[in-house]
Order: structure tokens, then C-alpha cells, then sequence
């Protein structure tokens, strides 16, 4: 087989996801929120409190121009809900902030579902014998109950949440952990993904071959040099293109490899 491990992205990727941190209704909620638990804040003054201490959090890490749709992800957001209770006075427990970091995500979440074709594609490549594993920029508290919830967290062998290692896509310490910590062959592995930098020039330099989809969450970009290139959300393809060979539920032919232009 050409490829015997597949890497995947997350969000944009195999996953539709949009929220809004910025709704009066979310901080009033929150607000009310941290006041059952003894922290009074008004609005305003916890969305202010919240964002000041992000920017604490995150002084010294840099953010790729195309790292667009996933927020704070080297850092560990949980921490920062701690502090928010600590603030006040409230001697929140690691726990107690997470509890409240999951429900600042719920709330702030417009919608979250699988794109068409997402399950199919990674059990079938599990079915193949392929190694399946999951490489997101992403916040640990909230990714890993979301893949719960969406019945992909059995799907990957291996799971790497940047949160959980101060590091991210397209740096290529992040990439050489999933490797190293798998013991992977680069030359057998693909990077799959729907960000230019983050997923295919991060892949391209820790040696990965790399399959670029654009899909709605993909940041403005020119098209980036990959091994495959689809201009569309499309599954079924990426399927084809994984396992070498139609799908019977395809509607088009296999398509042909080639790199786009950059």
C-alpha cells in the first residue's frame, strides 16, 4: 500500500465546527455562571478578564498567518478559567476550571457535526490495515469530549492535541512527537488536512507526502503545493485517494495526483 499511515487534521478537516466568543449572550451566561460558584463578575468585566489573561498565557508563542479557526491551542485554556476563579478569591480546583472551560465551549458553539463521509473514510482505512491518527491544533478539554461525542475517539490509534504539549502544526517538533511517539516512517505516512501552512508545509517539512482539502473552515490562501489537491470538501475522494482504488459508493472516477500551485 502506498500509504500506511494516515494523519489527519481535525477541524476543516473531518470536522465542521463554528463558534463565537464574542455574544453578549455568552458572557452573560458565563457570568452567571462563575457567580453560582462564588465568583462574581459583571459581563463585561469577565469577558475583559478572560481575553487579558489568554494574552498572558499565549505571550511568546507565535500564530501562523493561516492558523485561523482554532483558538489558543498551545496553551492550556483550562488554566486560564482557573485564574478567572482565583481572581476572585474562589480557590477553584484544576477540575472545577475545566468543568467550566467545557461549558464556556458548549455555550460558544453554534453547531459542531461530521462532514459527509467522515466515519466511512476512517473505518474503512482501519478495515485496510492503516494506521489512523489525529495531529490537531486544538484545546484538549475541549477536543477529546467532542470526539466522544461524535464517535470518533476509537477511530484514531493515536490522538496529539497540541494543548497537551505546548507545541503546534507547522511547527515540526509537533509533527516529530507523533512520529517518534508512533515510530512511523515518514516516507509511509500521509498528512492529511485543509491548511496550507499548519497541514501541508508542516507536512512537506517533517518529510510527509500530504493531501490538501479546501473545505469551508479553510483560511484565504493560495492553493499550496501537495501531493493531492482537492478543491472541495469531498470524502469519498479522499477515501479513494487513501486506499488506491474506487469506492462503490463514488460518484466520480479515482482522481489523479497532482500538486497545486502556490
Amino acid at each position: 500500500m502506498k500509504y500506511r499511515n494516515c494523519i489527519f487534521d481535525l477541524y476543516g478537516t473531518l470536522v465542521d465546527i463554528h463558534t463565537e466568543e464574542d455574544t453578549s449572550r455568552l458572557w452573560t451566561a458565563m457570568a452567571e455562571l462563575y457567580r453560582e460558584q462564588g465568583a462574581v463578575y459583571r459581563p463585561g468585566e469577565l469577558r475583559g478578564a478572560y481575553l487579558q489573561a489568554v494574552k498572558s498565557a499565549e505571550a511568546g508563542f507565535a500564530s501562523p498567518a493561516g492558523d485561523t479557526h482554532e483558538a489558543h491551542p498551545e496553551i492550556q485554556i483550562e488554566l486560564v478559567f482557573q485564574q478567572l476563579f482565583q481572581a476572585k478569591g474562589v480557590p477553584a480546583g484544576r477540575e472545577q476550571a475545566i468543568r467550566t472551560g467545557q461549558q464556556f465551549r458548549k455555550l460558544s458553539t453554534e453547531y459542531i457535526r461530521l462532514y459527509d463521509g467522515a466515519e466511512a473514510l476512517l473505518k474503512a482505512l482501519r478495515a485496510s490495515g492503516r494506521g489512523v491518527y489525529l495531529l490537531s491544533n486544538a484545546q484538549s478539554i475541549f477536543t477529546t469530549l467532542e470526539l466522544e461525542e461524535l464517535g470518533l475517539k476509537a477511530l484514531f490509534d493515536g490522538i496529539y492535541l497540541s494543548s497537551d504539549y505546548g507545541v503546534k502544526k507547522p511547527d515540526r517538533r509537533f509533527f516529530d512527537l507523533l512520529l517518534k511517539g508512533e515510530n512511523l516512517d515518514p516516507c509511509d505516512s500521509v498528512m492529511i488536512g485543509n491548511d496550507g501552512t499548519c497541514d501541508i508545509c508542516g507536512g512537506r517539512a517533517a518529510g510527509l507526502s500530504t493531501l490538501y482539502i479546501h473545505s469551508n473552515l479553510s483560511p484565504k490562501e493560495a492553493t499550496p503545493q501537495a501531493d493531492h489537491v482537492l478543491t472541495r470538501m469531498d470524502l469519498t475522494r479522499v477515501k479513494e485517494i487513501l486506499l488506491g482504488y474506487p469506492c462503490e459508493d463514488s460518484e466520480h472516477p479515482t482522481p489523479q495526483s497532482h500538486r497545486g500551485g502556490s
